[in-house]
């Protein structure tokens, strides 16, 4: 409970730096007489854009924490599995076929596609022995890699590499009241994987024990790819790519908590917010008053733990 209250209480400490952190200085008297440019950039610009930060760190990586379940392999998230790459595409069918479409469109035009293609993903993977872990994320990468390519294509064909371009890296200091609210829709997912949290423990097991045990398999890996395919469509069309917090976080995490989703849950979705919250609030202070994506920032930092991960898998194994 003591450590609960300590991690309460340093995700609130580190929120409310980041609302006094930015181009605009905020001004106490202001903020506290209830009117005046302060208020209104902290209520239109700086509370939307932590809320943002802090559904999407958690969404992603409880995504990563699921897959990393659903496929035995703990090297495998939406940044390896190529499930960005195939929502990336997915939105951009959306705009190529209807230019007029609403975000919530876009979203379901990802979800289709990242769902299609992150099954594929799982039946190649399924393929693979378990020995050759190392080998899933790779085949996820290589698979992403092609459909990045394909999506750059058609992108330069159509002349909507822009907007392509704004997919590449997550960037949160666009977000303002009223083109966030999307990421809402991750929240009953979270709720969602946490109703599943024992059945997605023993998947993790494998096929034999979840139907010795009575669960079917199949139905619950459809629902994680459900859960991962719905928030990775609504991040990329919020905000755009935020690589490798479903790799890093559930890897740390399990290292303190074991293998049991339940348990791992609220720390899992905990440090996700930390981790991209710090990230973002790196990025707005390095070169202040400019930013950095907190795509680059997470890039660096991911990509390293990432290839530790590996190194020490390899050595291991």
């Amino acid at each position: 409970m003591a450590w609960r209250i300590v991690q309460w209480l340093a995700l609130a400490a580190l929120a409310l730096w980041s609302l006094f952190v930015g181009v605009a200085d905020l001004s106490a008297a202001e903020l506290f007489g209830g009117g005046g440019e302060s208020l209104r950039i902290l209520l239109t610009s700086r509370v939307p854009r932590l809320a943002s930060i802090l559904v999407a760190g958690g969404s992603l990586a409880i995504s990563g924490l699921i897959m990393q379940r659903i496929t035995q392999n703990r090297f495998v998230s939406p940044t390896t599995a190529g499930t960005m790459e195939w929502c990336r595409l997915g939105v951009m069918a959306a705009i190529i076929f209807f230019p007029d479409a609403p975000a919530l469109l876009r979203v379901g035009s990802a979800f289709a596609v990242s769902l299609v293609g992150t099954s594929v993903f799982l039946a190649f993977a399924s393929r693979i022995r378990r020995s050759d872990s190392v080998l899933v994320p790779l085949t996820g990468m290589m698979l992403g890699g092609v459909v990045n390519a394909a999506a750059t294509f058609f992108a330069y064909q159509c002349d909507i590499v822009q907007n392509i371009a704004s997919w590449l890296q997550g960037n949160f200091s666009l977000v303002i009241c009223g083109n966030y609210e999307l990421l809402y829709i991750g929240i009953p997912f979270m709720a969602l994987a946490y109703l599943y949290a024992d059945r997605f423990t023993i998947a993790g097991m494998g096929r034999d024990t979840s139907t010795s045990l009575g669960l079917d398999h199949s139905a619950i890996v459809r629902a994680g790819l459900v859960i991962v395919s719905v928030v990775s469509s609504i991040t990329i069309v919020g905000v755009g790519n935020i690589p490798f917090v479903g790799l890093v976080v559930p890897n740390i995490v399990s290292i303190f908590r074991g293998d049991s989703v339940r348990g791992m849950l609220f720390d899992t979705a905990w440090l996700g917010a930390i981790l991209v919250l710090s990230c973002d609030m790196l990025g707005r202070l390095l070169i202040s008053p400019y930013e950095i994506p907190v795509g680059i920032i997470l890039s660096v930092v991911g990509g390293a733990v990432f290839l530790a991960l590996l190194l020490g898998g390899r050595r291991h194994g």
